[in-house]
């Protein structure tokens, strides 16, 4: 038996030469090749890090403006920290607490004219962070619910509420036998309230009834020099227009007082204006309320009378520094051309009557309304 060869089959795998494959273009224009992405230049490189790098170092330099949280308008206002009225301001109140101190007299208790007359003093001022408030108000009332009210919407604010007990007792006791002819104790209680709160240092009387325009720290410029007391003169009124010359002549020849002018009286003299004055109390004459209150007495006056009290302009007389006339209110000097630092308060005001407020009354206006918080009303009540 013949036996046939035997064929094996290789370990290598045949395949057929690999043929690139014709693709057939679409129909249609053709598709024009991509640009490759072109690198930016180093100037432009360079001009974006330095910009950067510029900006991020914005973020050191110190703050020159502010926006405090109480003024209803979002003011920005400049620091200026090197500017005059800054260096004189940190001069004058270094020998003290650092403070600017301002006081006001209500006689007739209303929430929202104080806070009016707060808003509209810190929104103004430079340094709203050293003011501090001190308000006194009538008796009657409960001093620590009006605080709380105050403290609410002025929770960054140092302020403090008094009694007016103890300065009308000081007013009664100031001069035996003589008493006080006005109802209001407005017009003397700035001299009277220095005898009783010394460690204040020096401080801004301020009228409640008023809008702060200014800053009230470039009061504290004023160079008091010997004297306790600095007013703001309102030359539209006239001592003549309150005193007459004659009487107060024979008063001169008669009367043997400290305070009474051995020289004849100016009678074309300017007021003094009581809507703002700067006081010193450690210089601050002893008999100076005892004054104010015996020419009260002699020329016998009365707010029936006259409004103003000439007791106070013939008691000052000599004794006092004079303050920028742009302090003068608004109202006193419109039409001049200057710059108005107050203005009257222009919104609805309690009317007393006897010890007790009596009803609303609405005076015509505006301006007070850009001073209140927007939760006054639901705090004070509308």
């Amino acid at each position: 038996m013949s036996s046939s060869p035997i064929f094996s089959r290789s370990s290598a795998t045949y395949r057929r030469p690999h043929q690139a494959s014709t693709s057939v273009s679409p129909p249609g224009p053709p598709t024009p090749p991509v640009d490759a992405s072109p690198n930016p230049r180093p100037i432009a490189q360079l001009l974006a890090f330095v910009v950067v790098v510029f900006l991020g170092l914005l973020q050191f330099l110190p703050a020159t403006h502010f926006r405090h949280p109480s003024d209803p308008l979002r003011k920005w206002v400049p620091f200026d920290s090197g500017s005059p009225v800054s260096s004189s301001f940190s001069r004058s109140v270094a020998s003290e607490d650092g403070k600017i101190h301002i006081v006001s007299w209500m006689d007739c208790l209303d929430l929202r004219v104080l806070v009016v007359l707060a808003n509209s003093t810190l929104s103004n001022s430079r340094y709203p962070d050293k003011v501090h408030f001190h308000f006194f108000i009538p008796e009657g009332h409960d001093d620590k619910v009006s605080y709380f009210k105050l403290k609410v919407l002025f929770p960054h604010s140092d302020l403090e509420i008094f009694g007016q007990e103890e300065v009308k007792e000081k007013v009664r006791t100031a001069n035996s036998g003589i008493v006080y002819a006005g109802r209001s104790f407005e017009e003397i209680v700035p001299f009277v309230i220095p005898t009783i709160h010394r460690s204040w240092g020096k401080f801004i009387y301020i009228s409640p009834n008023v809008i702060v325009k200014g800053r009230v720290e470039e009061l504290l410029e004023a160079n008091l020099t010997s004297y306790a007391v600095a007013v703001i003169e309102d030359c539209s009124k006239r001592l003549d227009n309150y005193v007459n010359s004659e009487v107060l002549a024979a008063i001169q020849r008669t009367a043997s007082k400290s305070w009474i002018s051995g020289t004849p009286y100016a009678m074309k003299a300017c007021m003094p204006d009581s809507s703002i004055l700067l006081i010193d109390p450690r210089k601050l004459d002893k008999d100076l309320v005892e004054a104010i209150l015996w020419w009260s007495k002699v020329l016998n006056w009365s707010e029936r009378s006259s409004p103003k009290n000439p007791a106070i302009a013939l008691a000052l007389h000599g004794r006092y520094s004079k303050l920028s006339s742009s302090w003068l209110l608004g109202h006193s000097r419109r039409g001049t051309g200057k710059e108005i630092m107050i203005i009257p308060y222009d919104g609805p005001t309690n009317m007393c009557s006897g010890f007790g407020n009596g009803p609303s009354q609405s005076v015509p206006g505006n301006i007070w309304k850009q001073y209140l918080p927007p939760m006054a009303d639901r705090i004070l009540g509308s």
